[in-house]
């Protein structure tokens, strides 16, 4: 696995354990309406130049799409900008709804 991925499970594990952590959904509104993870931000990749400023730099940076695609190009793009760890939930919330 990639350092810059994270596996579902990982992320459930560590909410299940009461951590705060810092999610971004960068799926569409249609998408997230159909359900998102517990506290998680949505900023759709469209709007991340726009809004990129409104994500606060923790300890990790959780991103979230349907597949892992979108946001493993969001990753790239906030890495640009200088973002720092910065972690993809490989599979997306289609391996997310697995849990």
């Amino acid at each position: 696995m990639n350092q810059q991925n994270i596996l579902p499970r990982e992320v459930k594990n560590k909410l299940d354990e009461g951590l705060e952590l810092n999610i971004i959904d960068v799926r569409e509104n249609e998408e997230v309406a159909q359900g998102m993870i517990s506290g998680a931000k949505h900023i759709p990749l469209g709007a991340l130049p726009s809004r990129y400023q409104e994500i606060e730099q923790t300890d990790e940076i959780i991103l979230v799409c349907r597949s892992g695609n979108r946001s493993g190009k969001a990753l790239e793009y906030l890495q640009m900008l200088g973002l720092k760890n910065l972690k993809n939930m490989e599979g997306g919330m289609l391996e997310w709804v697995k849990l």
